[in-house]
């Protein structure tokens, strides 16, 4: 089918497994007279903390279910009438509650209040607070995780409709949801906003995503939770709760692929104490090193990386009280492709020309200059106290300090420094009062404090990129959500106030500039079941986001993006409303998620290339410029998956998202093209054990981008169609667990180009990728 047509494809086959689907529903509930179903969520009393694991039985019948891991249930297949639910949590009280049950799915939360903690035997959970929200939510956990694993969390999140990356050759990658990205994209590391030098296309996270045991997504503009930077979305990653009672667990995973001959290890202990209870920590630490990446006819020069890092927490909890330490330290160090600084102008023309690099060397580990090392740490305590069984109150703070060193082809002993050096500092209050009321509400009402100062090292030898700056943002929140039945409604405010001090010289001139930023955001969404298989939800949001100080000043050479970038001081904040609905259909078989949006931006800031050069000692690079113009995206996303047996089943994923310049009337450049991912998966395991052998063949679909800006440096590249495979083993060694995880990316070796990829003005993208995961639990 040729590409032009796929997103008319993508439309009709999305409606038309929708169709199917309720068809389906359709017949099977008239076929039965007992229909109904109950769902519903198990939470925390005192935290609204999902609770996984709990039993919730019907005593008249027997029947029941467990709960997973963001604590929701479904009993399917009930008659109406009166029922008695019983709701058991080791370490807590059973609830038991009369329910009525007539035509229609019922959806009831259960609050499960924890037992005195000197209990014999009682194990009490940690506290790893979960955001309850009514917008789009997905999560990456259990064996999904486990495949991701050796990903960068650009890669992983991948996995997830609606997300893509935006990168920088084949080794930095950076989230996308729906269309945005770097400050418009707040990611959360055990609950602290990660603050780095994430302005830059080429400026991947600085986090390590082995240790998490959850990342979640979440779709929605979120600023009334977490502020101005939340705005196109959430990534949310977690580690695991901390034990509070005697617990051991020690994991190691053993990595290796091919491509890069890339090598990885982590290793990670979790404990709780016997003698002092309530007191439980954590340990984890990993390295990656990998050389030249290949793409299906050459090796890429200078495109190696080497990566270590290490996190620990404690933490103490007791009946009212609660304290939690953290710290977690990242550091890589990241080869740029060597064509991407070209000598001189008619070098730089004919890279673009013909598509691929001059430099087609042998393998190699080195990592040379252009390059980046950057390294983070980030610290923070947290405390919870319970005034009562109603209302918590939450301190937390946060230090973060991030340095970032970008090396540029310099000649004599200028080579051995970097071209670009920054130091960000990063102070975060956040103190909030949490109510949860037994008569369905609860809500949150507090303060935020974030102070930050960035600094330029002396002795680069050149004017810097951008000025040294301090930043101070203050916001307070409101929001209450009420669950009653089949029905959730939210709604929240916020206010920020943000001041932007920054300060440079040029040649012997001191520029200085004094700016402040003020403005409310607001939501409202609501959770309907409509009924034994179908919910629908509905979120609408304002947001909004002040000019990044590389938006305002940028004003020379971009080392590692290999561009020269101009900023605007007058540019005004973005301020945007986005809508997202949700409907999802789920029975025994089968699992249909359908997400629309529509999201407006006044003021959109993007990075637009001119068509220009700039020529210098150090080489030619294209010159980019930031510009502002209103905005409309919106698109949809379509995942599900379905049982055709207990051995075989299928799964599809896609997106379409458009996104046009409403003042000049054609398309914002990087922004990505339709999609679809879709596979079968095959369990060959004995019948007692199916899940213990799985392999999956998937093909992955991406179309030519043809919504194309007036201008840019190359046509966008051809759509393409990747073929993967992969193939899962469990296998239980006494209590332990032991995973092994074979995968096969571009199994066929296929050439292409990613037009999200900055790079693809200078090489195709990666080739085949053989992965081996080993992974062992004791």
């Amino acid at each position: 089918m040729p590409f032009y047509s796929f997103a008319t494809m993508l439309q009709k086959a999305g409606f038309f497994i929708l169709f199917v689907t309720v068809l389906f529903s359709f017949q099977t509930a008239h076929a039965q007279k007992c229909n109904l179903t109950l769902k519903g969520k198990i939470l925390h009393q005192e935290n609204d903390e999902p609770v996984e694991a709990a039993y919730i039985w019907i005593m008249e019948n027997r029947t029941g279910a467990v709960s997973d891991q963001n604590g929701n249930f479904t009993i399917r297949d009930l008659c109406p009438g009166t029922y008695t639910i019983r709701v058991q949590f080791l370490g807590h009280k059973e609830i038991l509650q009369t329910i009525q049950l007539t035509g229609n799915t019922l959806n009831q939360t259960f609050r499960i209040e924890e037992e005195s903690l000197d209990l014999s035997g009682v194990e009490v959970h940690g506290h790893r607070e979960a955001v309850q929200t009514t917008t789009a939510v997905t999560s990456l956990y259990g064996e999904n995780l486990l495949m991701a694993r050796g990903e960068s969390l650009g890669e992983s999140l991948k996995r997830v409709a609606g997300v893509t990356t935006f990168s920088t050759g084949n080794t930095i990658a950076k989230p996308v949801i729906h269309g945005l990205h770097s400050n418009r994209i707040m990611i959360l590391n055990n609950g602290i906003r990660l603050e780095g030098q994430q302005w830059g296309a080429e400026h991947a996270p600085e986090i390590d995503p082995f240790l998490a045991d959850e990342i979640t997504v979440i779709k929605g503009a979120e600023t009334v939770r977490f502020g101005p930077e939340a705005m196109g979305g959430v990534i949310m990653v977690n580690p695991p709760a901390l034990p509070t009672s005697k617990k051991s667990l020690t994991e190691i995973h053993l990595l290796g692929s091919t491509n890069g001959r890339m090598g990885n290890i982590s290793t990670s202990h979790t404990g709780g104490s016997d003698k002092i209870k309530g007191l439980g920590y954590r340990i984890q630490a990993s390295g990656k090193r990998a050389g030249y990446i290949r793409s299906p006819r050459y090796y890429q020069a200078n495109t190696g990386m080497s990566e270590y890092n290490f996190s620990s927490s404690i933490g103490y909890s007791r009946d009212k009280l609660g304290v939690e330490g953290y710290y977690s330290f990242f550091n890589t160090e990241l080869g740029i492709l060597r064509d991407a600084h070209t000598g001189n102008l008619s070098d730089l023309n004919e890279i673009i020309e013909n598509g691929e690099p001059f430099l087609k060397p042998d393998f190699s580990y080195d990592i040379s200059n252009p390059k980046q090392v950057v390294s983070h740490h980030l610290a923070k305590i947290k405390a919870h106290y319970h005034l009562n069984t109603d209302w918590k109150l939450n301190l937390q703070y946060g230090f973060q300090a991030n340095n970032r060193q970008e090396y540029d082809r310099r000649r004599g002993d200028l080579n051995a420094k970097p071209s670009l050096d920054l130091q960000l500092f990063t102070n975060t209050v956040d103190l909030f009062l949490d109510h949860n009321f037994k008569s369905n509400w609860n809500g949150s009402f507090g303060i935020n404090l974030i102070q930050q100062a960035n600094s330029n090292i002396p002795g680069t030898g050149v004017t810097p990129l951008i000025p040294n700056y301090d930043m101070l943002n203050a916001g307070i929140y409101l929001m209450e959500k009420y669950l009653k039945g089949p029905l959730e409604i939210e709604a929240g405010a916020r206010y920020d106030y943000r001041t932007v001090q920054a300060a440079r010289y040029v040649g012997e001139e001191l520029q200085e500039s004094d700016l402040s930023y003020q403005n409310f955001s607001a939501f409202i969404g609501g959770l309907y079941q409509l009924s034994p298989y179908f919910s629908f939800s509905s979120n609408l949001g304002s947001a909004w986001r002040p000019p990044n100080v590389n938006e305002l000043f940028s004003q020379g050479l971009h080392h590692g993006a290999a561009a020269v970038e101009i900023g605007d001081p007058n540019l005004n904040s973005e301020k945007s409303i986005k809508w997202v609905n949700e409907l999802e259909f789920e029975s025994n078989k089968a699992l249909i998620e359908l997400t629309g949006y529509v999201n407006r931006i006044n003021d959109y800031i993007y990075l637009n290339p001119t068509g220009e050069t700039f020529v210098s000692l150090r080489g030619t690079f294209n010159v980019y410029e930031y510009l502002q113009a209103d905005a409309l995206l919106y698109g949809f996303d379509l995942s599900g998956s379905y049982s055709f047996s207990d051995r075989l089943n299928a799964y599809m994923k896609g997106s379409i998202i458009r996104a046009r310049n409403l003042d000049e009337n054609n398309f914002f450049p990087f922004i990505p093209s339709d999609r679809m991912d879709w596979g079968v998966s095959y369990a060959l395991g004995k019948s007692d054990s199916k899940n213990s052998d799985l392999i999956t063949l998937s093909n992955l679909l991406v179309a030519r981008q043809s919504r194309e800006p007036d201008f840019d440096l190359a046509p966008a590249p051809p759509g393409y169609a990747l073929i993967n495979i992969s193939y899962q083993k469990k296998i239980k060694l006494a209590d332990n667990q032991f995973n092994i995880g074979l995968q096969v990316n571009n199994l066929f070796d296929t050439e292409f180009k990613e037009y999200m990829n900055r790079f693809r003005y200078f090489t195709s993208d990666m080739g085949r990728n053989i992965s081996l995961k080993l992974n062992y639990q004791f």
